[in-house]
């Protein structure tokens, strides 16, 4: 099971609290190529691996061959504990694809070969220190990539470009340890559901004469059923790993499901004691003073902004027929108080439960989700 770069909400508390519930390959946010060279410590701090962590990727966005070079060396001289680095091609956001990062990148094969070419160079001589775990690296090149579909959905461009890259492999250009497919274009970003018949073609597409890149899927998985039937479809095609993202975040039990094949009726206090670990953790890597306290109870919110969406297995007509992501249930109540305001899709209800954990916020705190899912715009206005 893999927890995927989540920006702002896979943080290093919320890994923390993934690994305990049977994450095996964390990855950090989302990191600026740029922003790193010039030292900007709120960029640098997202490379920061807890001792748990035994298998830990960084991602970067870059746009250009040199910068991301001399970023892949500075993380290699400064000794960063990592076992691989993923490059973001998958960002929709705009502030970063108008500079060429993210899911641009996937509509520029050629600056996308000399990326490649120039942190493979860096990386074919990483080897970290001691007691820095190589597990993942031992057996696979330590650069992955991370791509959707395309820039258009009616258009789509990842069959196109993933052989490219394996091309690029065998002739020794560069080296691409696995490449990960959300089944999403940039301009859906988020919306429809995932095209997983696209990336099980994104596979076959793939020269059978030369090496084949392993294709990890991504998207839509919230239920240990709907992994397994991914895996049914395309057994000889997708590599066999569950990689997560929004689905971790509203049910981070979600890898133990997986794991123990079986749905997990799990209570509204099982659940309030994982937020009161993640609040622990959190404490403890942003401080204990009002500022650490401020910054925690910030995350912890922006997290309750999409684990309010889950429905309580207990509460379904149909186990057979779990709630998948892009399915907006209608409002219910609890099998207690607690359960019901965990349900509630109201950020004054969040920082309630904030509350609970945290102590009472100022009269004056305001809380806005940087992510703003379509559940909370629905809810909300």
């Amino acid at each position: 099971v893999y927890i995927a770069p989540l920006t702002t909400v896979g943080n290093l508390p919320f890994r923390r609290v993934m690994k305990t519930m049977g994450a095996d390959i964390t990855c950090g946010e989302m990191a600026l190529a740029g922003n790193i060279l010039a030292g900007q410590k709120s960029e640098t701090a997202l490379l920061r691996r807890h001792p748990s962590e035994d298998v830990f990727g960084i991602q970067l966005a870059g746009a250009h061959a040199d910068m991301l070079t001399r970023t892949s060396e500075l993380l290699v001289r400064e000794g960063i504990q990592m076992d691989f680095i993923d490059l973001n091609l998958g960002c929709p956001l705009d502030l970063v694809n108008n500079q060429g990062m993210g899911a641009a990148l996937m509509c520029r094969s050629s600056k996308l070969r000399g990326i490649l070419s120039g942190m493979s160079s860096v990386l074919r001589h990483y080897h970290p220190a001691e007691g820095g775990a190589r597990r993942f690296s031992s057996f696979a090149p330590p650069l992955t990539l991370k791509m959707r579909t395309g820039w258009d959905d009616k258009k789509p461009t990842a069959h196109y470009l993933v052989p490219q890259v394996q091309q690029w492999a065998a002739d020794g250009a560069c080296d691409v340890g696995a490449i990960f497919i959300h089944g999403r274009s940039r301009q859906q970003r988020y919306t429809k559901k995932a095209n997983w018949d696209y990336i099980h073609n994104v596979t076959l597409a793939q020269d059978p004469a030369l090496p084949s890149l392993p294709i990890i899927g991504n998207g839509d998985i919230l239920s240990y059923t709907e992994f397994q039937a991914h895996q049914t479809s395309y057994p000889d095609t997708l590599t066999p790993c569950a990689m997560l993202g929004r689905g971790a975040l509203i049910k981070p039990w979600l890898p133990t499901e997986i794991k123990e094949q079986r749905h997990w009726d799990i209570s509204a206090t099982e659940r309030l004691d994982i937020l009161k670990q993640f609040v622990g953790f959190g404490l403890e890597h942003w401080g204990s003073d009002q500022r650490g306290v401020n910054t925690t109870r910030r995350f912890l919110l922006e997290w309750l902004s999409f684990l309010h969406r889950y429905v309580p297995v207990g509460l379904l007509e149909h186990l057979d027929r779990p709630v998948e992501m892009n399915q907006r249930p209608l409002p219910f109540k609890g099998r207690s108080d607690l359960e019901s305001l965990m349900a509630s899709p109201y950020d004054q209800d969040w920082i309630k439960i904030s509350e609970l954990l945290l102590g009472p916020v100022p009269s004056s705190f305001q809380f806005v989700p940087k992510h703003k899912a379509n559940s909370w715009e629905n809810a909300n206005g």
